[in-house]
């Protein structure tokens, strides 16, 4: 029996947690200082920017590649395990081109992905109206039509895979924090992380997955391998309107200048975006920047004007400094520790493909 411990219990912790419970042999614990699907999860829009992303090759698209492949089966298998209707809109994903932006290169990304098997369609303005006259014409010159990106409610999707994964065995500590984490001298110079103390008790322990997102800096500060992960702040609205945008069962998520909006049913929409910062101390979220939000949103769809706010919400993306994002592998200096986290805006886009990386890391040792 291997014994793996996965700290943090968002949409990526509860893949993994989920990913490896199909493996036999492995005892799997997983622990979160707060209830599952929280902090960016919580605040996460789910849309799947997979196909109309402009990663082409290398690791960035071949991880988005798995994870739109394995979403086509993942929902129905938690929906018939869990016993629950995951939100899960199938209508691709409309991308708004405006008058400055350059056309060529999703000419020439809509070829890469036909040479993929994978379609995008390119809409001039004069075709827009018919197809989506809930859009305002006179701001968008063109859109990029992606039929096979995807949209997920993150929360459901975070509790299913929970439900599903504890159905296979895996036990789940929430509201607890780790405390220590005692460790050994390994071969060739490594470390090995022996025991957890935490919270709701010590565990001992054969591998240490961090899937914390922003509580990875301090966990890895701790065993003397910090890895730097910043705060990025996300705001959303949750709207509803007296009618739908255009046909109910077609509507697409909608995407442009990083706003989106994503239709829910019941003439409901989220729209929300992540909001950069330069280094700050503290970052809070701004009503006026949500605000803004709004405003781009109804720039370019002006029934959103009329709307009724539901609710309001921000939460913190993880965004590793001074590297690309996710970080996924083994951390330095340690043979049993592994890294799940910085996924930045991707976290659930990801999430699938991440819980592979790790199930073939530990298989594989």
């Amino acid at each position: 029996m291997s014994r793996v411990a996965v700290v943090g219990c968002g949409v990526v912790g509860a893949a993994i947690a989920y990913e490896l419970s199909q493996i036999p042999g492995l005892t799997i614990t997983v622990f979160d200082r707060q209830l599952p699907a929280q902090a960016a999860t919580g605040a996460a829009l789910g849309v799947l920017m997979g196909i109309i992303s402009h990663k082409v090759k290398g690791k960035a698209w071949q991880l988005r590649l798995a994870s739109m492949q394995r979403y086509e089966t993942l929902i129905p298998e938690l929906e018939a395990i869990a016993g629950c209707n995951i939100p899960w809109n199938r209508n691709g994903i409309l991308k708004l081109c405006f008058a400055e932006e350059d056309l060529a290169k999703w000419q020439t990304l809509a070829e890469t992905r036909k040479s993929q098997g994978w379609p995008l369609e390119i809409l001039d303005a004069a075709q827009l109206p018919n197809q989506y006259p809930y859009l305002n014409p006179d701001s968008i010159s063109a859109a990029i039509y992606s039929p096979r990106d995807r949209q997920v409610d993150p929360v459901a999707l975070t509790r299913a895979l929970v439900t599903a994964a504890e159905r296979n065995g895996v036990t789940f500590h929430f509201n607890a924090a780790v405390e220590t984490v005692t460790c050994s001298p390994g071969s060739n110079n490594s470390q090995i992380c022996a025991q957890l103390q935490t919270t709701a008790g010590n565990f001992e322990i054969d591998w240490l997955v961090v899937a914390a997102g922003l509580g990875s800096t301090p966990l890895t500060a701790a065993l003397q391998q910090s890895i730097e992960i910043r705060p990025v702040l996300g705001q959303a609205l949750h709207l509803q309107l007296d009618q739908p945008l255009g046909i109910l069962e077609k509507q697409p998520v909608i995407t442009g200048d990083d706003v989106h909006i994503v239709p829910l049913g019941s003439n409901q929409y989220w729209v929300g975006a992540t909001v950069e910062f330069a280094a700050a101390e503290e970052i809070v979220a701004d009503e006026a920047q949500l605000q803004t939000v709004l405003e781009q949103a109804i720039a370019f769809c002006p029934a959103l004007a009329k709307a009724t706010v539901l609710k309001t919400w921000s939460g913190l993306r993880p965004r590793p400094e001074g590297r690309p994002a996710p970080i996924i592998g083994p951390l330095p200096g340690y043979s049993n520790v592994l890294l799940a986290t910085g996924h930045y805006r991707n976290g659930v886009l990801l999430a699938p493909a991440t819980a592979q990386m790790i199930r073939q890391l530990i298989t594989t040792e």
